[in-house]
């Protein structure tokens, strides 16, 4: 409230440029005392202002409030150009996420075998037949002849699968098994359980060219005996590999790969389950179809 609201003191009518000039024309100077002091005609009260300035404070801010909130509701419908799934704001503000978000293609449906298959011939189908083909080539099938060679003709093209059977038929010699507590066929002892599984953690995309793309494939692994009679429990690993995929009629195939170890994190503090657990928590728990 400015001064002149309150009896024109202040830069109404009545005032003149005279320092001691009265209100209203009366020649009379008017003194101010505090409330309830003063006993004459000239000295009334002082009107509290803060009553009708508070009221209309609160009005003001009730006022904008439902303003704003109108407004924000006014964009759940109004199926602006960048509206993705019903809010409101531009493609400028969201986070570029694209590194860990879903990219909404389409999940396959198919399957070569025990590998899944169909995956689009693009980027995004590149990188995800490269996880799905490192978790069969990580699998515990890799540990028996058969099954084995149908991993192998199901990821790779044929004259790759040609050339790796030989080789892998020898690196997994009965030597090798026995190792880990395998047969030479590649069973557990009765009572055990050999645990392999790979689980990817992430992709990258090192080249992609129409029809062949590289892609590297970073992942967890387990890998152990579990039972009561093992001498090489279920441990953990880290690595990445690297494929060179091709095109084909039959979709992405892998040509030729290599493999490194980490990169790892520091182990964490979780005290180790029991062979029991293991074993069981393998039983119930399946994998994935992994998607990019």
């Amino acid at each position: 409230m400015s001064l002149g609201d309150e009896n024109d003191y202040g830069s109404g009518p009545g005032r003149t440029d005279d320092g001691y000039s009265t209100i209203g024309g009366t020649r009379q100077t008017r003194t101010r005392f505090p409330d309830g002091e003063g006993g004459d005609g000239y000295t009334t009260p002082r009107r509290p202002a803060r009553n009708s300035r508070s009221l209309v404070t609160v009005v003001g801010v009730v006022v904008l409030l439902i303003a704003a909130i109108a407004f924000a509701n006014m964009g759940g419908g109004g199926g602006n150009g960048n509206d993705n799934g019903g809010g409101s704001g531009s493609a400028g503000n969201k986070p570029d996420s694209s590194s860990t978000a879903a990219t909404g293609t389409k999940p396959v449906t198919g399957k070569n075998g025990s590998i899944p298959s169909g995956f689009a011939h693009d980027e995004q189908g590149a990188q995800s037949a490269a996880s799905n083909f490192a978790v069969a080539l990580g699998s515990a099938g890799m540990f028996k002849t058969d099954t084995r060679h149908e991993i192998v003709n199901a990821i790779y093209t044929a004259a790759a699968a040609a050339k790796l059977r030989g080789p892998q038929d020898g690196a997994y010699s009965s030597d090798f098994l026995g190792k880990l507590g395998l047969d030479p066929d590649g069973n557990a002892p009765q009572g055990s359980t050999f645990i392999s599984r790979t689980i990817p953690v992430g992709t990258k995309l090192e080249a992609f060219e129409g029809d062949t793309a590289k892609v590297s494939v970073w992942y967890t692994g387990l890998i152990g005996m579990s039972g009561p009679e093992s001498t090489d429990p279920v441990r953990t690993s880290w690595k990445t590999w690297t494929v060179q995929l091709s095109w084909t009629s039959d979709g992405w195939r892998a040509v030729s790969d290599t493999q490194k170890d980490g990169p790892a994190p520091v182990p964490g503090d979780v005290a180790a389950s029991s062979s029991d657990e293991i074993s069981k928590a393998v039983e119930e728990y399946g994998g994935f179809t992994y998607a990019r």
